[in-house]
């Protein structure tokens, strides 16, 4: 129940959420509850009946497409679920009709609160509400009793199963207690186990037990599990699953079940999303639902690009450092405008999602988190990085042209070029493409201006520092001495090497051992592998490679000045 079935109904739910307001969602709750009452399982529905029974709103979109009835009862459960789950809390004072909590609706219908929340995948709705200061869920009489009308069966079926008497309690806790005393698997395991035996749950089993925890920590069973897990732990599960370990085993190792360790990789995944906030231009068209198509669709004369790109050629006497100069063609103007928009479109929906799911103090609302809109919010900036990249790719021969003419004014060129890139790179966040210009123009100016004061400060250090020596790691091994001075030569040069690099920051020392081998012994990596391992572009591995190197030089000189 965790994935729609059909990509149409999870867009339809996502826009509706995202753009419709609170007092339309309400009434689209009840006209979808409606709906999934007279739903057939053996038929198929037209997806633009659909929309036109939830929404009132006659869609052009899919006309071809048929549902089947089983599929969608499956997702339009998941619709209602969503939809209520997004709406502003209320206080319930204000409301107008007595409000049952999952509580009081579980003992009036004798089942358990796990069961209401499965009630509510398949339909139940349930509005957010402040109770005592509080927000939970409540549920009104009128999107209930549709619930109940259409799944009497189902309701009848599962108010058999009554709650746990407290002779199944201890006789629950005893064969619990015995498989801990010989430490004999997991919570999770433990509960399968005695689940099996006792003809309940494995759920059911594994609850009871938490709770004995809980209120007897002296006597706790499984005191490991009650603990709440801290940041390092947070942090290891995360980077653990990031690395190919599988949710299953993390649970085991952390004896924690599935759903506690999805819900820690969500935690830490919107942590780190919020350590980096994005940017992006703002342009009217964004909240517009019915250009998200068109804003997203690929480029004009996109066909044409790419033959273009296939006939670039790289000149035999061209430099390494300008090979990515001839990899792509020039842009258009409405290439570049239609680029720019849907770069800052992808950052703008990002960022849009993200912040549904914050509090309005600015941190995160645990309730809201959810493991797909966070893969959506990933997807939407690898998605823009891409454009962003092809913009910047494209216009790299704009650079060249002017670090050409600045040359005759500094030594390295190549230095001159790298500084130019990452000034194309900041130009490219800037851009506002709104405003009808060539983004060569605004770049063209950006790039100047970056040399007109990164071209004085070279030539005053070349002033300062004067020197004829640019190695850096100059440790040559003299195969005359004996092999412990060897050791020793290499333990000292080594330390110095270190030393060095503690200069630079995490990320350039990194590149600067992993392109000089430094690793463990490893041979030298490529800029791409490197760009691959650390998810940047070969360009921006290069760029800080001369950047780290520029740093390193600059401190020889000055300890030899020292010195």
């Amino acid at each position: 129940m965790k994935d729609y079935k059909h990509q149409a109904l999870k867009e339809l739910a996502d826009q509706q959420v995202r753009f419709a307001p609170p007092t339309r969602r309400l009434e689209q709750l009840k006209r979808a509850e409606q709906l999934l009452i007279e739903l057939d399982p053996a038929k198929s529905y037209p997806y633009q009946f659909v929309c036109y029974r939830v929404t009132d709103f006659r869609s052009e979109l899919h006309p071809n497409l048929l549902v089947p009835g089983v599929e969608l009862i499956h997702d339009l459960g998941l619709f209602i679920n969503e939809l209520a789950v997004s709406l502003p809390a209320v206080p319930i004072e204000e409301v107008s009709e007595p409000v049952l909590t999952i509580n009081e609706i579980s003992k009036k219908y004798n089942v358990t609160p796990k069961t209401i929340q499965r009630w509510r995948k398949r339909g139940l709705i349930g509005i957010p509400i402040v109770c005592n200061g509080h927000r939970q869920l409540g549920f009104l009489p009128s999107l209930v009793d549709p619930f109940l009308i259409a799944n009497k069966d189902r309701i009848e079926k599962s108010s058999k199963f009554t709650l746990l008497t407290q002779e199944e309690k201890d006789d629950i806790l005893r064969r619990a207690r015995r498989f801990a005393r010989f430490g004999v698997g997991s919570l999770t395991e433990v509960s399968r186990r005695i689940a099996r035996r006792v003809g309940r749950s494995p759920e059911t089993v594994r609850y009871t037990i938490k709770n004995f925890d809980l209120e007897h920590p002296e006597q706790a069973l499984f005191p490991d599990v009650t603990d709440p897990l801290d940041a390092d732990d947070k942090l290891l599960i995360y980077d653990s699953y990031q690395k190919g370990m599988d949710v299953d085993t993390l649970a085991k190792n952390f004896q924690r079940n599935r759903t506690s360790m999805y819900r820690v990789l969500s935690e830490v995944h919107a942590q780190r999303l919020l350590e980096h906030p994005i940017e992006f231009i703002h342009h009217a068209s964004f909240d517009d639902p019915a250009q998200v198509d068109a804003i997203l669709a690929p480029m004009p004369n996109a066909e044409a690009f790419e033959a273009s790109r296939k006939k670039m050629r790289v000149p035999k006497d061209a430099p390494p450092e300008l090979v990515s100069n001839y990899e792509m063609p020039l842009l258009t103007k409405d290439q570049e405008q239609h680029l720019f928009r849907k770069m800052n479109f992808l950052k703008y929906r990002a960022h849009t999602m993200l912040h549904e799911m914050l509090l309005p103090s600015g941190s995160i609302n645990y309730a809201k988190l959810r493991v797909e809109k966070l893969d959506q919010i990933e997807a939407s900036l690898k998605e823009a990085n891409e454009v962003k990249d092809l913009l910047i790719r494209c216009n790299m021969r704009l650079v060249t042209s002017i670090a050409k003419r600045h040359s005759g004014q500094i030594e390295n060129f190549f230095e001159l070029l790298s500084d130019g890139n990452i000034s194309l790179m900041r130009a490219v966040e800037k851009f506002d493409y709104s405003r009808g210009n060539k983004f060569s123009t605004y770049a063209s100016w950006a790039i100047m201006k970056n040399f007109a004061r990164t071209i004085p400060d070279e030539k005053n250090r070349k002033e300062r520092f004067v020197t004829g020596n640019e190695e850096v790691f100059d440790v040559a091994e003299d195969k005359r001495s004996q092999e412990g001075e060897v050791v020793a030569a290499a333990a000292q040069a080594t330390a110095k090497v270190n030393d060095l690099l503690e200069h630079l920051d995490p990320r350039e020392r990194e590149i600067i051992r992993m392109r000089a081998g430094l690793e463990n012994g490893t041979e030298g990596m490529t800029l791409e592998k490197i760009g691959e391992k650390l998810g940047i572009t070969k360009e921006r591995v290069r760029q800080i490679n001369v950047r780290a190197m520029k740093k390193l030089r600059t401190i020889v000189e000055t300890q030899k000045e020292e010195a």
